[in-house]
Parts: C-alpha cells; structure tokens; sequence
C-alpha cells in the first residue's frame, strides 16, 4: 500500500531575520514554513510551500508562488500578518457553501470527484491548459455535468475557468460549445476567459455567459478598472494576493459586483482565513472556491473538507506535532528565510 509522504513543516529561528524583518514582524512569535506535494499538476504546480506566522490573534499564511517578486508577494505576507495580528470580521453565516474544483484531469476522474466532493452543488472546472483542446474541455464539463445532475439534481451549477489563456474569438467561440456540453447545467461564469480587462469587456459584450475576473482583480494596480469598464460580472476575491480579509472585502465593496472568494492553493490555515472572508460578505452566499485542501497530499492541520457543500467557519492552526518531525531541509529554510527578507522590506509598497 502507498503511503503519502508526510508534509514537511519546520520552524525558522526568529534569531536567524535580520533586524529590519524581526521589526516588520512585531508581534509575530513563530514562523513556520511548509512543504507539500499535490495530488495532481494544477496550473504548472506540483508542490506547496509557505510560511505560517503566529500571533495574538492565530495564525496566517503566506504562500505566493514563485513566479510573483518581492513586491507583489509583500501582499501575501500583510495579509499573514493580518491574520496573525487581528482577528476577522464579524460573521453573517456559520457556514459558507463551497463549489469542488476540477482540475485537467480525464471525463472519468471529473466524474469521480465530483461524486467524492463532500455534496458541493457548484463544480469549477479548469480549461485552456497548454496541449489540451476545446474538445477535450468539453468531454470533462459534460462529465461534471452528469456527476452534478445525479448528485445534487436542479441546483447543480458550472464554473469554467480559463485563467486568461484565451483571445478573444477563441473565448467566444469556446464558451457557447462549453454551455452546451454542460447540457441543462447551467454555467454560472467563465473566468478570467482573457488577460486584460480590455478583452474580458470585449468578450462579455459578445457572449451570453457571465464572466468574471480573478487575475484583473488580484494582480490589478487598479482592481477597479473591471467595474468600470463593466469588463464582468463577479470578481473572484482572494485574500492573500490583495493583501488581507479587510483589504478583500474593500474591494468586493467597492466593485458593486457579485463577488466569490476563491483560494490561492493554500494549506487549511489560509483556507480557514478565507473562509472567514466569504462569511463576511453581505447579501446572498456565493459558492466560495474554498474547497481545494483535496489537491494537496497532506496538509498541516485537520483539513477543511466539505460537508453537504459546506465549511464551517473556524480558525485552524497547525498542528503542533507536525513541528520539525521530519529531517531538516535547509534548502528550504534558507529559501524561504530569504523570500521572507525580501517581501518584509517591501510590506506597502504593493499597495501604494
């Protein structure tokens, strides 16, 4: 029998930080960092690393990938530090639903984990992969569509994410072949179908889909632009990559949109913050995309896995006898301990 590999989580002396981070994380009294493989490649990723910061008020995460600098990733560390230091807003609701994200996987895995999602009524499917066609997309979005129908009946709902991979005829060509291998599913939205905000105006001008926004929204120098513009429908809320729970839902506010809060492929201690985010949202509860702790071969806490499509609002925190059980990485702590110096002297800069 396999055994999946247990996740690697070591703490970082706060002696070895430089003066100047030491400072910008006042109140922070552990630093932990992480390793974690996934159950599946899932946008180019294969493993999970970040650090984990505690404070007064619990613990926070920063994880961004590495694909983003010192600046954009000084976002993910307010936000840890945020989590650490405040606790969240009030909550309207103590469960938030929660939809199953597919990743490019085949028909029949779809179908399964659509089966084995805990009773989500909402499944966000990954499409436009390099290599993989239109056609192939469809056979997975039919696939979902039945698991949805047997399972959850009328409510069943489709989400379709593109991740900016598309231009603009070929979203608008694309997304009506979707909707139709969804069949009596309805698709909810497809998101972020191109990159700028230009083309995501274009495109909604010219499908009868809604669309929403996650990179021009997350990695935006002006989040507002989508709104204005009147580029989508929703905007996907992540809390990390905008710099924290408080700073999210100003956006959300803000673009007088529908809003979805979504995760960045956090372990359950982020996912937990984000939970608390979606809680916090007024009006009808959305979906929230918070459901992917079952990409991730382990984790470091009890996972936060859905029941009847939901997950209960409450902090975790890692599990303490996880610390330093496994042979010490230094790559890893050297790396990190490095990533954390760089994003520590650019904290709100991101944001100016």
């Amino acid at each position: 029998m396999n055994v999946a590999p247990e996740p690697t989580l070591l703490r970082i002396p706060m002696r070895t930080l430089s003066r100047q981070t030491r400072y910008a994380l006042e109140g922070v009294t552990d630093v932990l960092v992480y390793k974690i493989a996934m159950t599946t490649r899932f946008r180019g990723v294969t493993r999970r690393e970040g650090l984990l910061l505690r404070g007064q008020a619990g613990w926070g995460e920063a994880a961004p990938f590495w694909n983003y600098d010192d600046v954009e990733s000084s976002r993910w560390l307010a936000a840890a530090l945020e989590s650490a230091r405040r606790f969240p807003p009030v909550a309207r609701r103590k469960f938030v639903p929660v939809n199953v994200t597919i990743p490019v996987v085949s028909p029949e895995d779809a179908h399964e984990r659509v089966i084995a999602s805990g009773g989500c009524a909402t499944a966000k499917i990954k499409v436009a992969e390099p290599g993989v066609s239109v056609g192939r997309d469809c056979g997975r979005i039919c696939a979902v569509a039945d698991a949805l129908r047997a399972t959850v009946g009328s409510q069943a709902k489709i989400r379709v994410d593109a991740n900016g991979a598309w231009e603009v005829d070929e979203a608008c060509a694309a997304i009506p072949a979707m909707a139709k291998a969804a069949g009596s599913v309805p698709i909810e939205y497809v998101e972020q179908p191109c990159l700028t905000v230009d083309e995501l105006a274009a495109v909604r001008r010219r499908v009868d889909v809604p669309i929403a926004a996650d990179e021009s929204i997350r990695r935006a120098h002006d989040p507002m632009e989508v709104a204005r513009k009147q580029a989508a429908d929703v905007v996907i809320i992540k809390v990390a990559p905008l710099g924290g729970v408080r700073a999210a839902l100003r956006v959300a506010r803000k673009s007088g949109l529908g809003v979805v809060v979504s995760s960045a492929l956090e372990t359950s201690v982020g996912l937990s913050v984000g939970v608390a985010a979606a809680a916090a949202v007024p009006g009808p509860s959305r979906a929230a995309g918070l459901a992917t702790a079952s990409l991730l071969v382990g984790d470091v806490t009890e996972p936060l896995v859905p029941e009847r499509g939901r997950l209960p609002v409450e902090r975790r925190e890692p599990d303490r006898e996880l610390i330093d059980r496994t042979p010490v990485d230094g790559d890893l702590i050297a790396r990190w301990g490095m990533r954390l110096e760089g994003m520590a002297e650019h904290l709100g800069v991101a944001s100016r």
